[in-house]
Parts: structure tokens; sequence; C-alpha cells
């Protein structure tokens, strides 16, 4: 931090300069002294981080795979023994009111990148509007980074939250044009009441993991802040008593927890945060994002840590896939297929899903089950007649399973799929599905080969131009502050019959994740390619990558504006491919590919890139030290 930035602090955390008077709105006094009470918890936050990175090194150097735990031991960060908590012997939560009934719940962030207020905000109304249950604001994998982006998601929310003229003024102009588009594609009007109807979403709110640094505070003692901390603290502090004025609850999403131990970290802050604000305990609920394999091995765990202040499971996909790619790096017999061959009902995802659905299904001391909440449907029912319809027959199917399978309800990544696929739910009537009877979870060496599963699936060079050309893009718009982006492979630009799907970080980090594995693991094809002149059975070798990667740059740098900014292909296009070939190429694989996007955040010179990633790989190689912090403004490293 430059020396003028210690004029921004308080007790406990610095903020950098001019931030204090530019977000006033949103560093108000009371979320400056709650984040200054939480500032304790900093440490713990990064020793569990460290302990993450230490057991993934010795995964990888002893090829060790996750195990359950001991049924003797006692969970830690907590005083519940881990057979307790598998017997539901623990006090969870009952659901509150506005989260019993959850048929769809819609996900993205609350602002975009250098947009006014008055822009920026639709997102909101669009997402309030949308008819959905509840909307999952993200300030994490959707959420642009750049510049002050974090800042602008939680003024927007505070703004729309206590209804502030500047959002009614958005939110009446967006009915109408929501109204405009229903009514061509739904031959109706989705919105009667624009104001009664802004009541009807149950805000939810996504903090960032605890992986994750915030890009503008660091504590007192001038280490990298939690951005754990300063979302959840900021979120609750600036809209605690409007949304209870409201009847609403306090609602958060809890991202890449990996062990019922991290659960305790979270459920202790949540604890303290209560306090500090006079709440009652197990005030703020919190779904868990079940993103982790690790995760699967401990799921009454963490239910257990978390108590009172649990309410659900979600079962996310990309994430998943992500997670189980790097635990079993170490194994050369685990190769993943094409991505769009890992559904649901693929081998391993299909045991995760049943896992977390016996979870939330078994109840606890006082009787309490809990939610299962589905994946996410990406489509978005914008494309060629033919392609719309067979999209969304696609996306109404997969609810129907997720219904049929015990979820209380699912995710949509765009408010124009709120309609398409709420019905499935809305047709069954009930409410949830809460204590479906299903069998109690088992701890057998069957039930973790299940979650290791490979089925036979395609591995492609049609599979990997995807991976690739996906990868790259979604690079190339997170370097813009869009994290979240209508993307797909470049061979289909301008093929309205394969419509765009909506893409986050998860599916940058898994696309990368899997090319590295065929790369370093020995893939072999399934099938012929013409194009390239290999066949079956041949190997996805570095040279093989490198020839794809420079084709299907080529092709992103010859798109239209429309599919790849013109601005981009000189600034971060360029530094989005340094960062793919490094992460793909090296024999180290790095746990995170946003983690080599965020230190690159608002740097457009590719040789400061360069220097960038070669300062993360070395300082990860080294000693395990993933950066986290904001490198325009931190004085070392």
């Amino acid at each position: 931090m430059s020396p003028s930035s210690t004029k921004n602090q308080t007790d406990g955390i610095k903020i950098r300069d001019g931030l204090l008077a530019e977000f006033a709105d949103v560093y108000t006094p009371e979320v400056l002294e709650a984040l200054a009470a939480m500032a304790r918890f900093n440490k713990d936050q990064k020793a569990l981080m460290s302990a993450r990175i230490e057991r993934r090194a010795r995964r990888f150097n002893n090829k060790e795979s996750i195990a359950f735990l001991d049924t003797d031991a006692v969970i830690p960060g907590t005083q519940i023994k881990v057979q307790d908590a598998r017997d539901g012997k623990f006090e969870g939560s009952p659901i509150p009111a506005d989260l019993q009934r959850q048929w769809i719940q819609g996900t993205g962030p609350a602002a975009k990148p250098n947009a006014s207020v008055a822009s920026s905000i639709r997102n909101v109304a669009y997402a309030l509007l949308s008819g959905a249950d509840g909307w999952m604001f993200d300030g994490e994998d959707a959420l642009g980074q750049i510049d002050t982006m974090s800042l602008e998601n939680q003024r927007n929310l505070k703004l729309a939250i206590h209804r502030d003229p500047v959002f009614m003024n958005a939110a009446e102009q967006v009915a109408g044009e929501m109204n405009t588009w229903a009514k061509g594609f739904h031959g109706r009007e989705i919105v009667s009441d624009w104001k009664e109807q802004l009541s009807f979403t149950t805000k939810i709110f996504r903090a960032r993991g605890l992986h994750l640094d915030d890009r503008h505070i660091r504590d007192a003692d001038g280490l990298s802040f939690s951005a754990t901390i300063v979302d959840m603290t900021t979120y609750v502090v600036n809209n605690c008593q409007a949304l209870q004025a409201d009847g609403s609850s306090i609602v958060l999403y809890c991202p890449k927890i990996q062990t019922a131990q991290e659960a305790a970290l979270w459920n202790d802050m949540l604890s303290a945060l209560e306090a500090h604000l006079g709440l009652e305990e197990g005030s703020i609920k919190v779904y868990v994002l079940v993103e982790q394999l690790e995760a699967t091995f401990q799921l009454m765990e963490i239910r257990a840590a978390l108590g009172k202040h649990f309410v659900g499971y979600n079962t996310g996909r990309w994430d998943y896939i992500n997670s189980v790619a790097d635990a079993l790096a170490w194994d050369p017999d685990f190769i993943n297929p094409n991505i769009e061959a890992i559904t649901m009902t693929y081998g391993y995802m299909r045991n995760y899903e049943d896992r977390v659905r016996r979870a939330v299904n078994t109840p606890d001391a006082l009787g309490n089950c809990a939610l299962w909440q589905g994946g996410m449907e990406p489509n978005i029912p914008v494309g060629s007649e033919e392609g719309v319809a067979s999209s969304m027959k696609k996306a109404v199917a997969g609810g129907e399973r997720e219904q049929r399978e015990g979820a209380s309800g699912k995710w949509v990544a765009h408010w124009k799929m709120v309609h398409i696929v709420r019905p499935i739910w809305e047709k069954v009537g009930e409410a949830n599905q809460l204590g479906r009877g299903f069998p109690r979870l088992s701890y057998a060496q069957s039930d973790a080969d299940g979650l290791r599963l490979l089925e036979d699936a395609p591995r492609s060079i049609r599979g990997a131009r995807n991976l690739l050309s996906v990868g790259l893009q979604y690079g190339n718009a997170f370097g813009r502050g869009f994290q979240a982006a209508a993307l797909k492979a470049a061979d289909f630009f301008g093929d309205d019959d394969i419509l765009y799907l909506m893409e986050d970080a998860a599916t940058g980090e898994i696309r990368l994740s899997i090319l590295w594995e065929w790369v370093h693991k020995g893939a072999r094809l399934s099938e012929d390619d013409a194009e390239t002149g290999l066949a079956a059975g041949d190997l996805f070798s570095a040279e093989v990558f490198q020839r794809l990667l420079a084709e299907e740059y080529e092709k992103l740098l010859k798109a239209s504006d429309r599919d790849v900014h013109d601005d981009s292909k000189k600034t971060t296009l360029p530094i989005a491919r340094e960062i793919v070939e490094t992460y793909v190429l090296d024999e180290t694989k790095v746990p995170w590919y946003i983690d080599l996007l965020n230190i690159n955040l608002n740097n457009h010179d590719f040789e400061e890139a360069k220097s960038r990633i070669e300062k993360y790989m070395c300082s990860f190689k080294q000693d395990g030290t993933r950066i986290t912090e904001n490198l325009d403004t931190a004085t070392a490293v």
C-alpha cells in the first residue's frame, strides 16, 4: 500500500486511497466498526487456506485419495463428534417462511462494469422482477472485480433493498421492457404490478469464498484481507435491518467450502457478526454450495458445524468437476472426458448428487431436515427458433429430472429462464421436498470409489476445441469486468441454432483443468478427426494442445466485435492466452485459474502480465504460496 493509504483506516483494517470517501454509503461507520471487529478472523482464514494447500500437496506427493473422517474424531473448531454429526445429533435450523418455497433461484451479479449506478442497478431490477422465488446476488464467480465492482455490487444491493428512488425508477422502466419481451416469447406479460412484484423474490447474497482476498482492504499487519469477511460483513450490516423490517430472512450462500473445519470457521464468523449486531444467534441463514470433492466426504459434518445457520445445500456442476479433477491430479488413470459428457447423471456426478440429497433429508436432533437446491441451468432463450426450442426442451427435462430426484428447486443463470423452468415445480405444487425418504448416508469404500467413478465417454478434438475456445474467451471477458458472460466456441459464432451459455469463473476453471489432465496424463483420443489428421488412439500431447491453441486464438482475433470485443484483441485477449498456455503446459498444476486472472485485473500491459504470471508460478512452486493480493497496490510480495 502507498503511504497515504494509512489515512484511510480504522482499527484493524486499512482501506486503499480514496475509497472511504467515494463509497461512504458502503463503508459506513457501522460497517467499518464491524469489519474492525471481524478482523480477528483474518489470520484464521489464512491458516485454513495454508492447510488446504498443504493437504493438496501431500495428496499429490503421496498419491493419496480423499477419505472419510474418523468416526471417533471431533470436528476441528467444534465440540461435535464425527459420529454424532452423521447421526444427526446436533441442533440445526428450521426453514424460515420465505425459504420454504424456492422453486427457482436465479443467480447473477448486482452490478456491471463501467456503468453508471442508474444503468448498473438494472441488474437488480431484472432479478427482482423475474418471478424467481429467490435471487442469489453473486459477489464471487459471476461478479467482475475490475476497479471497484465489488463495492458497486454492494451499493446497488443496498439501494435496492432500501427501495431508493434510483432503484425504483430503474425497476419501473425494466418492468416494461421485460413485458415487451415476454409478450413476444410467452404471449403474455410476466409482470402485472411491478411494485408488488419487487417483494416476491427472496434476496440472497453469495460472499466470496475463503480462498479469495479483497482487492481494497488489508488488516492492521498489512496482510491482504479475507474477501469472505469483507463481503458477509458489508452486506449484513448494510441490509439486515431493512430485510428484517420487510419480513425477509438474512440469507447467504457460502461457496468453495472444502471441510467441516472450514464450515466451523464460517459458523464462528456468522455468530460473531450476529453478536456484534445484537442479532439472535442463527438469524443469518446459509446455503452451502457443494463445489468441492472433499466436502462430499463431510456433508453431515458440515451441516453440524454450521448448526443453527444452515438451511440447505446446492449441487453445482462446473466447480465440482474442477474440484474432482484437482483432487485427483496425481492419479494418471483419472482423465475426464469432454465436458459435455459430464452431466449430473455421469459417474461421479451421479454419486455426488445422491449423497447431497441423502444428507439434507437426514433429520437433526430436533427433527429438522434441510433443503436441496438443484444445479444451474445455463441456457438463455436467444437464438434461432429451432435452437431455442431444442435447448429449452433439454432445460425442462433437466429440471424435471432434478425434481423427481428430490430437489426442492434449481438455479437459472438468466431471468428469461425463470418462467420456462419454474412451472416444473409449480405443477407439482409442493413447496419443497423436506424430509423425503432416502437411505441414510453410508461411508464404505464403495461410497468413496463412487465419488471418483469415471464412465466411458468421448475425448475428442472437437471437445478440446470447445474447452479451449471458451476457456480463452472467459479469461478475456474476466479481464474486461464480465465475470459472467454468454459464450460459445468460436466455430459456432454466427450459428443461431447453437445457443450461447452463461459462463462464469467455474466454467473457466474446469476447462483448463481438463486440458491439463489431457496433456499431462496422456489422454488418448476416442475418435478420428479429419481436420487435424489425428486418429482414435492418438495421444493428446502438448504439441497438439499448442496447435489447437494457435488455431482457436486466431479464430478469436478474426471474430466480430459481437463475440470478441475489438478493443480486447490487443489488450486482455493476449493476456488470457498467456495464462491459458502457462496453466495447461506447466507440470505444476495451480489450484485456481482465477488466481492468475485476479493478479492481472486492470492490467492491459502484456509484458507486465507475463511478469506477474511468472511471479505467481515461482511463488507457488517454491512453498505453495498463492499470490492473492492486489499487485497494483502492493509494495511487496
